[in-house]
């Protein structure tokens, strides 16, 4: 039985979304994040980062939000293209560029103090660095003009942009604000296995 390790709205929503959209068994373990356990000696022996989620699966225990989407993928035909095809190679580039330049961006936004003691500065120059990464979000949706982020198919990729764009809602000019990407969003939001994730973690309104 796969066992994931979260906390509602933190970064296992996407995976939480994902196992959702695949329908396969699986159970949620919440990490009581308010009382630090995320930083106990328990949890540090599944991810010694003290971060979540944690994906066990069997005998695998496994962090970092996109290694866990597309392990999940790999193992749930069906949500990633091919392998050896260039639709798989955008994929994989699309994966690696949400987690490592949007999100990072936005860990800057969210936790600015870890950067300087100015984390009013920090906080605004994050803003500012992210809105031209989701101006590229919407130019990429508008190329293809298909319903999903590759295309015509809902891939791992999916809950990861819906997530890592829900964390812009507070923002002077969020994702949803742009035509393209708020059009996305809308769909993302509405599919049944969303709706699901949703009510389970009690996201408050607005969810994105």
């Amino acid at each position: 039985m796969i066992e994931l390790h979260y906390y509602p709205s933190n970064a296992s929503f996407a995976p939480h979304l994902l196992l959702e959209e695949m329908g396969v068994p699986f159970t949620l373990r919440k990490v009581e994040r308010d009382s630090g356990e995320h930083k106990s000696p328990a949890y540090l022996k599944l991810n010694p980062n003290g971060l979540i989620p944690v994906l066990v699966d069997g005998d695998l225990v496994l962090y970092e939000t996109a290694a866990i989407l597309m392990h999940l993928a790999d193992c749930h035909p069906g949500f990633a293209p091919a392998p050896g095809t260039a639709e798989r190679a955008q994929y994989y580039k699309w994966m690696v560029w949400l987690t490592n330049t949007l999100q990072a961006m936005l860990i800057h936004y969210f936790y600015p103090d870890r950067m300087a003691s100015d984390a009013a500065e920090v906080k605004a120059r994050a803003e500012a660095q992210v809105a031209p990464m989701l101006d590229q979000m919407d130019a990429e949706l508008a190329r293809h003009g298909g319903p999903w982020f590759l295309g015509q198919h809902y891939t791992a990729v999916d809950p990861l942009a819906f997530m890592l764009c829900r964390w812009t809602r507070m923002q002077a000019h969020p994702a949803k604000a742009r035509p393209a990407l708020g059009a996305y969003l809308a769909r993302v939001f509405e599919r049944p296995a969303t709706q699901r994730v949703v009510a389970k973690e009690k996201l408050p309104d607005p969810v994105y």
